[in-house]
This record gives structure tokens, C-alpha cells and sequence, in this order.
């Protein structure tokens, strides 16, 4: 047995000695390495905040006390610790543990997140809440990689330096991009400014000052302020001018050293910062030498570790055709906001450095930033997560919509995306983003449509946003920008005719729609690819010929397509049998999204069983009776949505 294998809660951990502390790390560590090696996952972050975890539960009770981690794909060894080590092979995986801390999973998952830059506003809030109520339990927020760049965190360290309640914030520095460790001296007064004796005489002495000559003690206040910035270059940070306590740099891999400071820092009164230096991917060579790769792993030999590809991406696709758009006009830049790997940039910031920019983790300013450009007359192009897009919104709103600006908003994972489950479902923008003027929406269902979509954005001009599935797509046959497909923008495409029902599909679901018409004569289908502006001849006419809309979404239906087409049906006075499929008033976990689409009730098989039933007429039966509301008023608008789609039927 190893001093792991006896761990079943912390409880057990603070049984131990400090001298097993390093032991119990270096055995978390390799079982991190093991779990990701058979189910895959964030690995690289949560192998670099071993020591951070093993030293916050070895002196702290996550039950009672409040540990936030931001992002949360830090937290491996969390949950090893707090019970959930047998559970770990099923992480992101249908029915298993979450990739993200989830506090209905655990009571030691103080908070659900899943974006960056919250842990600090959120602890802000529970140590407030602690205050009030008279509790005495520690506030701790864990925040790295990146998110420190977030403004909400900037923000958020403002107010606490204001308040001055006592939490600690720990700053995870996988990058060393603050401070650096200057040393034995830096360790030594580090050491001095968590002792309380040094502490309480510094506050007695202040006292005894201002009770003889008031003077004095401002004196003896700025030459103690002097005094610390000739010795402690890092007494001039951002923090110290924030309010905050200052302490670090700190060695994150010395658990010894962590602890010690932990437990120091604990007997202070107010906020404390402290600055811990990690190494991201520690204790695996090649995630150390390569951490943005590794950052999520796919399974792999823990003996011979090989990252697997995943072919060929949509996101490499939009890549690829950013190159050949700025290639064809030097006004074409791109932006992300820290996505560079994950929206198939790599390769365009080398061909382009100099109309590449990544913002960080800061959503707003790569919108405003975008329209900055366009009002000086650039072709900026934004790449972004659908989830990740709901922080920018506001700017979308009064910084590009209003002012009607070209921007194109490149979207990735828009629709179910899996193991990161509920926090980056991309399934809420086409609602927030058809309600704007002047801005439209698009979707292709393959990498040609993509990069014609992109070019007729850039010609046309004004906000435009393109959106695309997480997931491979087939590569689209090269050509230079003016050879490639032809596209109107609004227009759908009919793609099978039919006589009684019509299939009207985006993106995914497109495909969908043709496997559950299959030859069926009766059965048309369409893609739709624009959601704003809908094609509204075309869809006017499929309904005046007096068959039966479906429309079929991988998207939230309060808002999405199908309640567009529900909205010009009834704006135009044309009352049609519609029915809408897709993602109905729920949050959908993390899963096997075309499992999910299947259960859902808009993947292929299912598609094609309420094709037989809406073309039978019979009722579903079953789960099924669950999946499909029913209601409508004679306009076709939908009156009632369940679970997960809606059928809107006009009575006969």
C-alpha cells in the first residue's frame, strides 16, 4: 500500500506527516498520468498544480472551507483527494465525473465553472457572504493560466483590495510571466512578511507613533515602504497598488515551502496574494516541453507518451482559409482571445504575425479591438468559442452592431461539444445574435460552404458571424480565394425534393435530415445556411405547398432557427403544420454529443422515426412522447416546448 492508496478523503491526507507530503505528490502525480492515459483530459494544468493541492487539503477542510478553482482543469488531483479517485476512468465521459469542478457532484466543489476569470469575483462573494452571517471558514481562490488576463479578475482584485476581507488569492504562474524569483534574500524577507511577530510589532509600533507625534508614524510608514522596495523590487506590483497582500514569488513544486506559507498566510487578517511558480505538464517530459498540446490529452501510453491528432478539424479548415483571405487583402486580420491552438491558428500567426493578434483570455477587448480596426477601414475577422462569445456580447451589441461595422465573428464549437459539457454547450448564440440589426448568420455543412461563407462576409461588408460544429470536416479541394464556390447570401439550397414534409436543416443536421429522408419521394430536404436573413421565398413557398415543416437544430429552440421560421410563418399569416427539433429548455451535460443528439430526439435515427410518425400521423410512444411538445396556434407560433423539442401542429 502507498500513502495514496490509503487517501479516501482528505481527512486522511491530514493524517499524514509533512515529511510523506512530497511522497503523496509524487504518487497523485503518476496517478493523474495513469487516469488520462486510458480516458484522456486536461492533464498538462493538472499535473503542474500538484503540490498546490496536496498542500491546500493537507491544511485546509474543502467540506467547510472554500477552495475556487478557476477554470477548474486544474483539478485532477482534487478530486483524486476528496473521494472521487475510482470514479476518475469515466472523467468527461457520459455518466461520469465532470471535467470542471461541479458543485452538485461534490461538497468539496465550492463552485460550477468552467470560463476563466471567475474564481476571484466568486470568492470575493463567499467571503463577504462568510462576514455576514458571522462564519469563520477560509475563502481561497486558485487562479493560472491566463485567466489572471481576464478583466472580471482584474476587476474583482480591485474591489477585494478596497473591501480588504480576509481570503487568500493564490496566483498559479505557470508562465512566470509576472515576477521572477530573485533569490535567498527574496526568501528571506517572503519568510518575514507572513511572521506575526513581525506583523503585530509593525502595527504596534504604528500605534505607539501616532499616540506620540502623528508625524512620525507617516515617517516611519514611508521609510518602512522604502525600505521594502530596495529590498523587494516586487513591493511596487499591481497588487500592492490594488490593496492586496503580497507574497512570492513561491516555488509551487515544494510542498514543504507551500505549506508553510499556506498556514502563515492564514493567521493574517485581510487579502493575501500568493504567487506561486509552477511548471505546467510537471513530472511528464513531453508535456513539460510541449504544455499547450498537452494541455488535453487523448488516451496514450504513459511508457511511450504520443499525442494522437484528430485529423482533420473545422478548425483547421477556417485556418486555412484565414491564410489564403489575408493572403488575397493585407486589410484582413484575426484575432482570438487565447484560442490560437484551438481555432486552428497556428499556422496563420506565422504566415501573418503581424495581422495576428491574441487578446488573452479577454473575450470583450477582442470584439472592441475588432471594431477599433474596422472603423480605421480593416477586414478584422474574430475567431471564437460559441461559449466563449457570451462574454463578449455587450460589445457585439454597441461596439460592432450599432455602428454597423465589418467584423466577422468566426465561431467554433457551435452545438454540443462534449467532454467540457454544460459550460462550453455552444447552443445559445444564434438566439442572442439573430436578435441584433445589421448583423446575419450563417452555417455551413461543409469546409467549401465555410470558406465561400467567409469570403461573401468580407465582400459584403458589415457585422457577419459564421459558425461551425466542433469535429472533423473533409478538406476542401485547394483553390485560390476567387475560385472558390459561388454563395448568395440569405439563400438556402434544396438538396432533395419532397411532396408532404420537408426537412430544413444547419450545419450537422443537414446531413442528418438526407439519412432520415433516404429515397422517401414524400421526404424533401434543405439546408438551410442562414439562419438571419432566412431565405424567405424559399421557405413561403415550401409552405403555401401545403407540406410540413421540420426544422432540425443542434441549437437551443428558445430563439434558434426553428423559432425563426416559427416567426416568419406567423409574421406572414401562414398557418402550417411546423414542427421543431432541437435542444429544448434544459442544460445538457457532458456527453457523446451524437449520442446526445440521439437522445435528444434530432440525431439521424431519431429524425427518422418522427419522419414515419409525422408522415403516419400517429403519436410518439415512450421516451419518445417526452422528447416532442405539442401546441400551436393557427399561426404556427409554438405555445408550449418539452423537454427537448416542439411541435407546433395547426388543428385540422
Amino acid at each position: 500500500m502507498t500513502p495514496l492508496d490509503d487517501i479516501h478523503d482528505p481527512a486522511d491526507l491530514k493524517r499524514l506527516p509533512r515529511s510523506e507530503l512530497p511522497r503523496v505528490a509524487d504518487e497523485l502525480r503518476a496517478e493523474i498520468v495513469r487516469v488520462c492515459s486510458r480516458a484522456g483530459g486536461h492533464l498538462a494544468s493538472s499535473l503542474g498544480a500538484v503540490e498546490l493541492t496536496v498542500a491546500l487539503h493537507w491544511l485546509f477542510d474543502s467540506a467547510r472551507d472554500r477552495f475556487v478553482w478557476d477554470v477548474g482543469h486544474q483539478t485532477y488531483g482534487h478530486k483524486i483527494l476528496t473521494g472521487r479517485r475510482d470514479a476518475m476512468p469515466t472523467i468527461r465521459t457520459p455518466g461520469g465525473l465532470a471535467g470542471f469542478t461541479t458543485s452538485s457532484e461534490s461538497v468539496h466543489d465550492a463552485l460550477t465553472v468552467g470560463h476563466a476569470s471567475t474564481s476571484v469575483a466568486a470568492a470575493f462573494g463567499m467571503a463577504l457572504a462568510r462576514d455576514a452571517r458571522g462564519q469563520d471558514h477560509r475563502v481561497i481562490a486558485v487562479i493560472g493560466d491566463g485567466a489572471l488576463t481576464g478583466g472580471m479578475a482584474l476587476a474583482a482584485l480591485n474591489q477585494i483590495g478596497h473591501v480588504k476581507p480576509k481570503m487568500t488569492v493564490v496566483l498559479n504562474d505557470n508562465e512566470m510571466s509576472i515576477s521572477e524569483n530573485v533569490g535567498a534574500l527574496n526568501h528571506t524577507m517572503r519568510q518575514l512578511q507572513v511572521k506575526p511577530w513581525v506583523q503585530d510589532a509593525e502595527a504596534r509600533s504604528k500605534r505607539t507613533l501616532e499616540g506620540v507625534y502623528a508625524p512620525l508614524a507617516e515617517l516611519g510608514s514611508r521609510a518602512k515602504s522604502a525600505a521594502r522596495r530596495f529590498f523587494d523590487p516586487a513591493s511596487d506590483n499591481p497588487f500592492h497598488a490594488m490593496g492586496l497582500r503580497y507574497v512570492g514569488p513561491v516555488d509551487g513544486h515544494d510542498v514543504h515551502a507551500l505549506a508553510y506559507y499556506l498556514e502563515h498566510i492564514d493567521r493574517l487578517d485581510g487579502p493575501t496574494m500568493l504567487h506561486v511558480v509552477t511548471r505546467k505538464g510537471k513530472g511528464l517530459e513531453v508535456a513539460e516541453a510541449d504544455p499547450i498540446t498537452w494541455h488535453g490529452a487523448s488516451a496514450f501510453d504513459p511508457d511511450r507518451p504520443v499525442h494522437v491528432g484528430k485529423g482533420y478539424a473545422w478548425s483547421d479548415a477556417f485556418g486555412d482559409a484565414a491564410i489564403q483571405l489575408a493572403d488575397a487583402d493585407d486589410r484582413v486580420w484575426v484575432l482570438t482571445p487565447a484560442m490560437r491552438e484551438g481555432s486552428g491558428l497556428v499556422a496563420y500567426s506565422k504566415r501573418h504575425p503581424d495581422r495576428y493578434l491574441d487578446v488573452g483570455i479577454a473575450e470583450d477587448v477582442a470584439v472592441t479591438t475588432a471594431a477599433g480596426m474596422a472603423l480605421q477601414g480593416l477586414k478584422p475577422i474574430v475567431a471564437i468559442y460559441s461559449t466563449f462569445l457570451q462574454r463578449g456580447f455587450d460589445q457585439v451589441v454597441h461596439d460592432v452592431s450599432i455602428e454597423n461595422l465589418d467584423v466577422t465573428f468566426a465561431i467554433d464549437r457551435a452545438g454540443l461539444v462534449g467532454g467540457d459539457g454544460a459550460t462550453h454547450q455552444g447552443v445559445y448564440d444564434l438566439a442572442f445574435l439573430r436578435a441584433l440589426p445589421n448583423l446575419s448568420v450563417a452555417m455551413p455543412r461543409d469546409a467549401r460552404q465555410m470558406r465561400a461563407m467567409l469570403r461573401e462576409a468580407q465582400r459584403l461588408g458589415g457585422p457577419k458571424a459564421v459558425r461551425w460544429p466542433r469535429g472533423s470536416v473533409d478538406v476542401a479541394p485547394e483553390a485560390p480565394v476567387d475560385a472558390w464556390d459561388a454563395i448568395e447570401w440569405g439563400r438556402a439550397e434544396v438538396l432533395k425534393e419532397g411532396s408532404e414534409l420537408w426537412l430544413l436543416g444547419l450545419g450537422p443536421t443537414v446531413g442528418y435530415a438526407l439519412e432520415a429522408a433516404g429515397d422517401d419521394p414524400r421526404v424533401g430536404v434543405v439546408d438551410a445556411r442562414f439562419v438571419k436573413p432566412l431565405d424567405a421565398a424559399l421557405i413561403t413557398r415550401l409552405a403555401r405547398s401545403g407540406a410540413r415543416l421540420v426544422t432540425v437544430e443542434d441549437h437551443a429552440l428558445p430563439g434558434g432557427f426553428g423559432s425563426a421560421v416559427a416567426e416568419l410563418l406567423a409574421d406572414r399569416g401562414l398557418a402550417v403544420p411546423l414542427t421543431r427539433l432541437g435542444i429544448a429548455d434544459r442544460i445538457v451535460p457532458h456527453g457523446d454529443p451524437k449520442a446526445q443528439h440521439e437522445e435528444l430526439g434530432y440525431g439521424p435515427r431519431a429524425l427518422a422515426r418522427r419522419v414515419r410518425e409525422l408522415l403516419d400521423g400517429t403519436e410518439p410512444s415512450g421516451a419518445d412522447r417526452t422528447n416532442v411538445g405539442v401546441g400551436a396556434s393557427r399561426s404556427g407560433v409554438a405555445t408550449h416546448a418539452a423537454t427537448s423539442g416542439a411541435d407546433d401542429r395547426t388543428p385540422n
